[in-house]
This record gives structure tokens, sequence and C-alpha cells, in this order.
């Protein structure tokens, strides 16, 4: 039976078009292919060994939105047999034309197996990446990323069932996720968020991790906390969403909730977004701030108010020990525009 054995020790595989490198092509194009992490390792990203070889799929996604391609790239970043393995399951023959290539990449190692996506990198300890055939004229293609808690092996000839059905099985691999809380790490900048299961699908290029989600962002300032009940990354939009009771918790004081929050630390900043029956509501001390849409300065630990179509901007504010007013709704602005200060709930500065 056909199989695919191809350790990270030998071959670095990418699959941009579903074809295969030859470990010498693979050494000279795998230093531009992995991806490089946002900030130095730390002590649980342990850093390859220099010149190893690392097993990467890159998966490309054309947006129908402006044209442009992006990249989903998976690594293992591990390179021996002790810490995991990757298995690269091509179409048996027997297998029709539109067959699509599958991959294992596990690794129990401090890495994990990095999955980038936009301005996120993701550590887990297992994926298995389905790629489509290439459509005609495109160079590379999508596909879909399941990632969890887990672990792969090969399997031995004599465990695989005569009449098997299932391809990893065929090719002689068994998959075995366990998706548990805390083990999907997303870094991003200074956040951290850590939920317990991936799925990345080009149906809809969005990629989904389910929670509970946990969130924090160190700062020598304001250390910020949350939860949220799952992520939602979009590959076309290139936004990071925190999805389903979002709350945020600053070190100074600041509790912060909304329905949904789009969150960008490279830009220090965090969108709430609320519902009619529930506006986004940032507290602190005495002041209350209520709207459809709150933009949060994470640096500076302010927020401000925009009013969203049909929506209002209310809010108590108390001055030094006693008093108290509500905020005046302001003139509706588009929450897609770039934002301007309204409501700040902390006085202006000299």
């Amino acid at each position: 039976m056909p199989r695919s054995r191809l350790t990270a020790a030998f071959l670095t595989a990418l699959l941009c078009g579903g074809s295969v490198l030859t470990p010498a092509a693979a050494q000279q194009d795998a230093p531009t292919t992995a991806p490089a992490p946002t900030d130095p390792p730390t002590e649980d990203q342990a850093a390859p060994e220099p010149g190893a070889e690392q097993a990467t799929v890159t998966l490309v996604r054309r947006s129908e939105k402006d044209g442009k391609d992006r990249q989903i790239v998976i690594v293992r970043t591990g390179t021996t047999d002790e810490t995991g393995i990757f298995a690269f399951c091509q179409p048996l023959g027997d297998d029709p034309p539109e067959t699509p290539t599958l991959a294992v990449f596990s690794e129990t190692g401090a890495g994990g197996v990095q999955i980038t996506i936009d301005k996120n990198v993701i550590r887990v300890p297992l994926a298995v990446v389905t790629q489509l055939p290439p459509k005609e004229g495109q160079e590379g293609s999508d596909g879909r990323v399941e990632a969890s808690a887990g672990t792969a092996r090969f399997l031995n000839p004599e465990e695989v069932p005569e009449k098997a059905t299932d391809r990893l099985t065929r090719c002689e691999v068994q998959a075995t996720p366990k998706p548990a809380p805390d083990t999907v790490i997303v870094t991003q900048g200074r956040t951290e968020l850590r939920g317990q299961k991936l799925v990345y699908d080009s149906a809809d290029g969005i990629a989904r991790i389910d929670g509970p989600v946990t969130f924090r962002r160190s700062s020598d300032r304001d250390p910020l906390t949350g939860k949220s009940d799952r992520i939602e990354v979009s590959v076309d939009d290139e936004k990071t969403t925190l999805v389903g009771n979002v709350e945020l918790k600053s070190s100074g004081g600041r509790t912060s909730r909304a329905a949904r929050v789009e969150y960008d630390d490279t830009r220090n900043v965090a969108r709430l977004y609320g519902t009619a029956e529930q506006p986004a509501e940032s507290v602190q001390g005495g002041d209350t701030l209520r709207a459809g849409v709150i933009v949060y300065d994470l640096d500076r630990n302010e927020v401000y108010a925009e009013k969203a179509e049909g929506g209002t901007i209310t809010g108590e504010f108390v001055d030094g020990e006693e008093g108290s007013g509500a905020a005046t709704p302001a003139a509706p602005t588009n929450p897609a525009a770039p934002t301007t200060p309204v409501a700040p709930t902390t006085p202006p500065r000299p």
C-alpha cells in the first residue's frame, strides 16, 4: 500500500500546487516559507535548531473581495521523530482526480505546530490540513485546517484494515484529536489568547477558535485580561474578532463588555460592538459609558464612543467624590470610518 513517511528531518513539504520538494530544494526554500516569529521565542516557545529543516504546508487563498492572495502557513517546529510526525498523504491510485491532499502535523515539543494567519501566530499540538487541487491559472490553493490538542502516529501495515475507506488510515497514518481548554494558543503582539479547537475552511475564509477563550495582554502600565465564547479570524478582511459575551478587564480598574470585539494589538486598539438590546459598555470607578460602538485605546486605557446607526450613547460620570451625569449623544458616525473621539471617560490631558 502506498505510504508517505516524510519526516521533518529529511524533507520540507510545500503544497503550493500539490507538489513535494526534493531534499535539496527544501533546504534552499525552507527559510522563505517558514513564518518569522513576531517576537523572540519565549521559554515555552523553543526556537528550532540552526539549520534544521521543518515540515511546512502553505495554503493560498485568493480573496473574492480584492483579488489578493493571502497565505496560511503551517509549520512543525520539531525536527525529530521523538516529538512528533509529519505525514503527507497524496491521492492514491483509485482516487478521483479532484481528491485533495492531506497533511498531518503533530509536535509535543515546546514550539508545537505553528499556524500563521494574518497577524496571529497560533500554536497547537496537532493539525490536519486538507489542500484542495489548485484552480486553473492559480499558483497554490486553499483548503481546510483542523487543529487542537491530540497526537498522531504512523500505522504498521498490519494495523490497516483490508477494506479501509478513511484516507489517513489508507495512508497508514492515525490522527487523534483531543480538544481541551487552553491548548490552542494565539499570539498577536503582546496579546495571548487561548481556546480549545481551531477550524479554518476555504468556504468562507474564516478561522474559528472555539472557547471558552481566555485572554491576556502584557503591559508595564496596564495589563489586560478577558474572556469570550470564541475567536474568529477573517483572512479576507484581515480582522481578528472576539465573539460572544466578551469581557475585558484592565489592572487599572476598567471593565468593558460587548457582544463582539474587533481586536488589533499591532494598532493598540479594540472596537467593541453592542446590539440594540445590549449596548457595548465600559465601566471604571463611578464612570459608565454605553454605546453601539466603543473604541478602546489599549495603551492609554481610555475609551471613546461612536453612535451606531439607530443607536444612542448614554452614561454616568462621576466628578470627584460627588455628582454624576449622562453622556450627551453624539451625531451618528460610520463605524467603519476612522474614529473621532466623542466622549472620553477620562478628563482631557493638559
